[in-house]
């Protein structure tokens, strides 16, 4: 058969390229009525308006599933929405990726979405290894010519890859790691999926100061200079160094297991006594370590830190009466509790417990001070301080309002912006009264400096916390999700209002004896109801 011939097959429209000694097949199946009445054959492409039919979704598809398979990237883009991007990443699928023996195997269209498998075969220097995956493509009608086009996204190229992320085989730039827990267990993504994002960031830092040997890879390259590359395909295994973390195998599964019961949802788990992550999860779309570099309003979870403050200026103490009223205003911005809730005679310690928000707004005016709590998260819960954890992570920000953006940080809402990680760390700090920074890596690792506060809770402080964590832990609103945890425990909830949403995000964080865990469940609603299940599970693993 001559190079580029297409032969038809009756019954299937089958289609073979050929191009040197790659070759290309795919096949088109297609449902009853799909191939149109031929009309299409007979009006120009800009008298075509609407959405494609059935026949130009599959000579359009063909067409650019055969053009790709040979090898010809002008051809494939220009069959495209978007030429300009999609020729230099089909060049790169042979050039870079050294990918040949293409051959694409379309399925059977949904709408104007074709399916179609891979096949393949990755090839660099002497190493060879077959490839194989599914992807998908749309055809869309063009803006301009009129013409049944495929809408170019980087993932018709391969599923995994995002807009500005190439492929690339070559050899690695840093040696594989073999990743283990403080007990020496090995931690891999097959078994602790959120992981992945993880010992990917942890192999770009750490891979060439564990004595490892590169090997030969087919990888994403990432699109950010700071991101890691993902593997795909290894050609020729390297020598994995053996990479020691301060994460626990045992608490790491039941972050894994927890997290799934929720969409949306991140859990970080750590040592109070010393900062030493012992379990970070995440179940959201794509590869986003939420847990650590999220940014998002911790709602009544932040009332730890607002209380301490508050405590620690002499303003109110644990015992002492709280003002709790359903409604209360603050330059002009009203804040009410859930249900109107009132509390008459109790202490504040009962007010944090429940969660109400206006006994903590009706003592902004006794602070005297607007930015007394952006003072207080800083100097001492550690928030701000650009944390080296060993892996990137946000560490949290409270930024001096006032007026009324500053009563609503009080509560959690306004520009506050927190994530599991640091939730669990200023838990850390109310349970022992001394901001330890987090780390996931030994510090000797590579010489990086922990972040240090400015200075302690005061014992009494401390104290009141704990007391009052306590009491929301057995009376308040965790009581229904830490009832089977067991030892010295305290949580606080929250829920935070964002962007408008209907239902409000749920936050919980909570300790048990050497352990506290924060996490959050967008849009989960009330803390106790989505969030903390998780960190109960999670803290019973222990």
């Amino acid at each position: 058969m001559r190079s580029g011939a297409k032969v038809a097959i009756v019954g299937a429209v089958f289609a073979v390229f050929t191009a040197g000694v790659s070759y290309g097949a795919y096949s088109f199946l297609t449902d009853e009525g799909d191939g149109g009445d031929g009309a299409a054959g007979t009006r120009s492409a800009s008298e075509r308006g609407g959405p494609p039919d059935g026949e130009e979704i599959r000579k359009t598809a063909e067409e650019f599933l055969g053009a790709w398979a040979r090898g010809d990237a002008e051809a494939a883009a220009d069959l495209t929405n978007n030429a300009a991007e999609a020729q230099p990443a089909l060049a790169g699928y042979g050039d870079d990726a050294h990918i040949g023996e293409v051959k694409l195997t379309p399925g059977r269209p949904v709408g104007a979405k074709v399916p179609f498998t891979v096949s393949a075969v990755v090839s660099y220097e002497g190493h060879s290894k077959p490839l194989a995956y599914e992807s998908s493509l749309t055809v869309v009608r063009g803006l301009t010519t009129g013409r049944p086009l495929v809408d170019w996204q980087p993932g018709v190229l391969h599923p995994q890859l995002r807009k500005g992320e190439s492929l690339r085989t070559g050899t690695a730039a840093e040696p594989q790691i073999k990743a283990v827990d403080r007990k020496g267990r090995e931690l891999t993504a097959e078994k602790y999926p959120s992981l992945g994002p993880v010992l990917e960031e942890l192999r770009k830092r750490y891979g060439d100061k564990t004595g490892g040997k590169a090997g030969v890879e087919l990888v994403i390259e990432g699109g950010q200079a700071e991101a890691p590359d993902r593997t795909l395909l290894t050609l020729v295994e390297g020598k994995p160094g053996e990479l020691p973390t301060t994460l626990d195998a045992d608490v790491q599964a039941a972050a894994e297991k927890a997290v799934m019961r929720y969409g949306n949802s991140s859990v970080v788990a750590l040592q109070p006594s010393t900062g030493q992550v012992r379990a970070v999860a995440n179940n959201r779309d794509g590869r986003w370590n939420a847990a650590f570099l999220g940014k998002q309003a911790p709602g009544s979870t932040m009332k730890i830190a607002t209380a301490a403050m508050l405590i620690e200026r002499g303003v109110v103490n644990a015992d002492g009466i709280g003002q709790c009223e359903p409604n209360a205003t603050y330059y002009g911005v009203p804040f009410h509790n859930l249900g109107n809730m009132s509390i008459k005679g109790k202490s504040f310690a009962w007010s944090f417990a429940k969660s109400c928000n206006t006994a903590f707004i009706k003592l902004i005016d006794e602070v005297d001070d607007d930015a007394a709590l952006a003072k207080e998260a800083r100097e001492v819960f550690g928030i701000g301080l650009e944390w080296q954890t060993g892996i990137p992570s946000v560490d949290g920000s409270v930024p001096e309002q006032t007026q009324g953006e500053a009563a609503a940080q009080y509560i959690g809402q306004g520009t506050v912006q927190m994530n599991p990680l640091n939730m669990a760390s200023i838990t850390a700090t109310a349970k022992t009264g001394t901001f330890r920074q987090p780390i996931i890596v030994p510090l000797d690792l590579d010489g990086r400096e922990r972040a240090t506060a400015a200075r302690g809770l005061p014992g009494s402080v401390t104290r009141q916390l704990r007391e009052m964590m306590r009491l929301t832990a057995t009376s308040g609103t965790a009581a229904s999700a830490m009832a089977r945890v067991d030892g010295d425990k305290g949580a606080k909830t929250g829920s935070a209002e964002v962007g408008g949403n209907t239902t409000s995000d749920s936050w919980f964080t909570a300790y048990a004896d050497d352990l506290a865990a924060a996490a959050v469940v967008d849009s989960g609603g009330h803390g106790s109801d989505a969030a903390g299940p998780l960190v109960a599970e999670v803290l019973n693993s222990d």
